[in-house]
């Protein structure tokens, strides 16, 4: 099996990199490092690296041809800065039609998306959210051009599936919470929580779903959600961080009423993908704050990432 991962030295894409070159797959992966680092991929036979970017449409036609992958995983994504549009839109839109027209033209058996939940918009109308839910992404350019991505592939020939993410962690990751809890905390900088409670799912969950689905599981041509099924408060991730460091604080961390705009919970309902993948994430919160951690202080994090305008203290 010869599989091609846009994005392949990034969180996501690194740990499915280390699974597949593990079972013995060829695996050629793409990625420029604008949030993806060195030290995540390990030089094997197996492995082979483009360090481009997917907008470069030029590149993408010639990896593909070369290469002439069974499988993509389109794992490659900007969100660096909320107010860079320009490159959002360059990423995640036109390289998105890239990739695609190169997997049609190269008769790709399956192509995998990874989209965010911020589709549905920053206060979905159910929860937890059904896979059918209206998509609203006008919330932030991340979402926006994300879910303009997934209308492209909708649009292809290519047998597909869009993953619908939860907020995923563990080891290698550097946007969300945790890796800004950790950066703060181990700097002596103060914290603030928002009284808010998101659906956390650890990288290795994550990843069991998208072998299963380079292995032929999933229906052909449609969105999963890939999600815990259950959602914790901000502050239990905080807490959860503080108990891995081993550190005792000198005072309760600060809760903060959330943004007018900021839903309370986001909780995909994931029934659709445990039945049709005989899959359940079973990572406990405790267990992957710390397996982050331990990451977070063996190889340092420099800088963490959010894909929305979010008002708070740099000090």
């Amino acid at each position: 099996m010869k599989i091609l991962i846009t994005g392949g030295a990034g969180f996501i894409g690194s740990h499915l990199t280390d699974q597949l070159i593990a079972r013995g797959n060829q695996v050629l992966v793409i990625d420029n490092y604008s949030t993806g680092r060195r030290d995540n991929l390990t030089q094997h036979a197996n492995l082979k690296i483009v360090e481009d970017t997917i907008a470069n449409v030029h590149m993408v036609q010639q990896v593909f041809a070369e290469f002439k992958p069974d499988y993509v995983v389109h794992a490659a994504a900007s969100y660096q800065d909320p107010n860079n549009w320009q490159e959002d839109a360059a990423s995640n839109v036109a390289g998105t039609v890239n990739v695609v027209k190169a997997a049609e033209q190269n008769q790709v058996k399956r192509l995998i998306y990874f989209q965010t939940a911020l589709c549905y918009g920053l206060k979905p109308e159910q929860q937890p959210v059904p896979i059918d839910h209206p998509l609203k992404p006008e919330g932030s350019s991340y979402a926006i051009s994300k879910t303009a991505g997934e209308s492209y592939i909708r649009l292809s020939e290519l047998n597909y599936l869009s993953f619908r993410l939860a907020n995923a962690y563990g080891p290698r990751n550097i946007s969300g919470p945790l890796p800004t809890f950790y950066h703060r905390l181990s700097a002596g900088k103060p914290c603030f929580v928002m009284d808010t409670r998101r659906d956390f799912l650890y990288i290795d969950d994550l990843i069991a779903v998208v072998i299963k689905a380079l292995d032929g599981a999933g229906d052909n041509r449609r969105a999963y959600h890939i999600s815990s099924g259950g959602d914790f408060a901000i502050k239990e991730l905080f807490d959860a961080t503080v108990a891995a460091l081993n550190i005792k604080l000198e005072q309760e961390v600060e809760v903060r009423p959330r943004n007018p705009d900021d839903a309370y919970t986001i909780l995909l309902s994931p029934d659709d993908t445990q039945r049709d993948f005989a899959w359940q994430a079973s990572t406990p919160l405790a267990e992957g704050v710390k397996k982050a951690i331990d990451y977070y202080r063996e190889y340092g994090i420099t800088q963490t990432f959010t894909h929305l305008k979010i008002a708070e203290t740099t000090e």
